[in-house]
Order: C-alpha cells, then structure tokens, then sequence
C-alpha cells in the first residue's frame, strides 16, 4: 500500500548516472531522455531545467514501476504505479504522494474508488471486498472509515456511523425483502487478564425496533427476521 522503492533524486551537479537525451545552452537535461541512476532505477521521459518534469516512465529495481507526469522530479498529476507486490494505483499525485481522485486495487483483489490525501484514503470513497463481494461506500478519514458510510452486503445493506473503521451509534439494517431493523452499536473494552481494562474494543449490536412495507412493531414481535439479523451480524 505503500511506495516501495529507491526513487532517489539524481544530482546533476554531481554528475550521477548515466544519461543520454536533449539538454539545454546550460548543458542541464532537457527535453526527452533516459537517465541510468548509479542505484539501478531508469528513467525515461521529459526534463525540464535537469529536473525530470512532463511524462516519464520510472522503473525501480526492486520491479515497481510509474508512468505517469512528473513536476520537478516529484510525482504530481495522473499517474499509474505498480507495486512489487502486484498491487497498483491509478489516479491523482501530488509532491510524490497519492492526493486527489485515484483507484487502487490490492494483491488480494480488493479495490479502493475514491479520493486521497497525502497517501491516506481520505473523504468519500468505496473499498469492494474481492472475497466476498461486499463493499464498504462512505466516508474517510486518515485511511479510515469514519463518519456516515455503509457495509452493502448480497441480500442487506447496514447504514450508519463509523469510527476508526468500526460503526458507533444509531443505524440500521436494511434487508432486500422491505424491512429495516434499527438499533444501536455500541463498542466495550474487554477485561484483561489480571483484570485490567484491555486496549481491544469489542463492537456490539443493540436492535430497538423494525419497520416493514405494511407494518411498525418492537423487535420481540419479530422472530421471523432473527436468522437474517444473525447472518448480517
């Protein structure tokens, strides 16, 4: 999920690398060329003033690879980066990290659609679960789900409040047969060994009521919805 690699910057006052390409009356690299980093990394696109700045395509040793458009040596607007664990991002950069709109799909399948900020999922965006066709559409915050979102399941939709990836507070359970089951989420520590409060947080469902297309009638009144209710639990 990260930027694995060595994109180290190549100092034209040092004279690092090998580089064949066009150069300006000052001798800096300019226009299009390709640059062979003493680490092993190539690059190939457009300079501007020795800095590599346009389109280029830059391969990391290590097999990751970016093509896309660079702005003084930093990655900055549309850009693809293939990771070496076969994970890949497509979409917005700036100053080198992923900020804007972009895609990333991970070695396990799973995809993220939305927006970015500063290498984080952060603002309205959707991660599919490649596993088991679910997928979580709301809001973000510092690679988090946090705030108003939705788990959106085969047969039912879960809407509600997030925070720090778990939900918190009101929501409900919408079922595709019409009915809507509202509750609560509540989140306990638990006990420790020696009976000290754990840092792991357990989350807990707190059903209150359902409504129907024909009917409203506190929960005790409906049996027939428990194995529904348990599998989306």
């Amino acid at each position: 999920m990260s930027d694995i690699g060595s994109d180290d910057l190549d100092n034209e006052q040092n004279e690092l690398g090998e580089y064949e390409g066009e150069r300006n009356e000052a001798g800096e690299r300019h226009g299009f060329g390709r640059a062979l980093l003493p680490n092993g990394d190539i690059y190939e696109g457009h300079y501007q003033l020795g800095k590599r700045h346009g389109q280029g395509t830059y391969r990391f040793r290590n097999g990751a690879r970016y093509v896309g458009n660079y702005f003084q040596n930093m990655k900055h607007g549309e850009g693809t980066f293939h990771y070496p664990d076969g994970s890949k991002y497509e979409g917005s950069w700036a100053e080198d990290l992923r900020h804007g709109h972009g895609i990333y799909t991970y070695p396990n399948g799973d995809t993220y659609d939305g927006q970015w900020q500063k290498h984080l999922r952060h603002g309205q965006g959707t991660y599919h679960y490649q596993n088991t066709g679910s997928k979580y559409k709301g809001s973000w915050e510092n690679g988090k789900m946090e705030s108003e979102g939705e788990y959106i399941h085969s047969n039912h939709r879960y809407k509600g409040h997030f925070i720090k990836n778990s939900p918190s507070g009101p929501g409900k359970y919408v079922f595709d047969m019409g009915f809507e089951q509202h509750g609560e989420f509540i989140q306990e520590k638990t006990e420790g060994e020696w009976g000290e409060m754990s840092q792991t947080t357990n989350v807990k469902w707190i059903p209150k009521y359902i409504t129907g297309p024909s009917y409203s009638t506190p929960l005790r009144n409906i049996s027939a919805l428990k194995r529904d209710v348990a599998a989306a639990e």
